[in-house]
């Protein structure tokens, strides 16, 4: 029923290992571990665990490798599918719930539960769809000058109790009706990582509902690499730079509508 997706590189067993329990679930059928260092290690852990299937891969990327099980779920009976981060972990019980919920729901592609860290403070991991401001010149502006403009990108006016209708998921935890795809298509491999969560949520949610769903919690031990290093910090611009192309710098009228909407439905003023 339920198919999972994990893209590893050179990833703590102890992180993964915490990941994999979040999953002992009847109702996952499958967890692809997508190892994009092909570690020995990761693949001799993974053969511990009946319902892992490893696909060892060079450093193709976050999307690009998702995408390596996305191909194989699609020719699969999975009805919903899950793209998770090594560093997420949860009670299993709320996939049930997500699955419910999803039932329920048919018009709805994507849902997103309360994403939280690991001492409880919230993350802000529904978002409106960015702007350069947001994503790349706030990273160089002082916050007292950013600070209500950040507020206001990251929803943080809201206080998260219901159910929204979100352009933008982050892609820690992306739980996916796995039909969708044939209609919208798989991850941008042109975004190595970072950015490609943003793209393939605005595009399930040109056709679908795309929501946020605080009903179930999960934690996400979140390392925002990009804030620690300039490699990374250098690899987020970049592809922030593939992304504007692709959908507009400055005149983005899908951008400018959703985002309108949603700020109208949270009362935002």
């Amino acid at each position: 029923m339920i198919t999972v997706s994990i893209v590893t590189y050179k990833t703590d067993l102890v992180e993964l290992a915490k990941c994999l329990q979040s999953l002992f679930s009847p109702l996952v059928s499958k967890v692809y571990v997508i190892d994009n260092s092909s570690q020995k290690y990761i693949f001799d852990f993974c053969k511990e665990y009946a319902f892992v299937e490893y696909i060892g891969s060079r450093n193709v990327g976050y999307g690009a490798g998702h995408n390596q099980a996305l191909r194989r779920v699609l020719n699969s009976k999975s009805k919903y599918h899950l793209i998770l981060n090594s560093d997420v972990y949860f009670d299993p019980s709320i996939l049930n719930e997500l699955l419910k919920y999803m039932d329920r729901n048919l018009d709805v592609a994507q849902v997103q539960p309360n994403i939280i860290y690991p001492d409880g403070r919230m993350q802000y991991t529904c978002r409106l769809l960015p702007t350069p401001v947001n994503l790349i010149f706030r990273r160089f502006l002082p916050k007292k000058m950013i600070g209500k403009i950040d507020d206001r990108y990251l929803l943080k006016f809201n206080d998260h109790m219901q159910a929204v209708n979100i352009p933008y998921h982050q892609g820690s935890f992306m739980f996916f009706r796995t039909e969708c795809f044939s209609k919208v298509g798989l991850f941008d491999e042109h975004f190595f990582m970072y950015l490609e969560d943003i793209d393939i949520t605005r595009r399930m949610h040109k056709y679908y509902r795309t929501m946020y769903w605080p009903e179930v919690t999960i934690v996400h031990a979140h390392r925002a690499a990009s804030y620690k290093s300039k490699k990374m910090l250098k690899i987020h611009i970049q592809n922030a730079i593939k992304y504007f192309n692709k959908w507009g710098w400055i005149f983005d009228c899908e951008r400018k509508l959703w985002n309108r909407n949603l700020l109208k439905e949270l009362h935002y003023k």
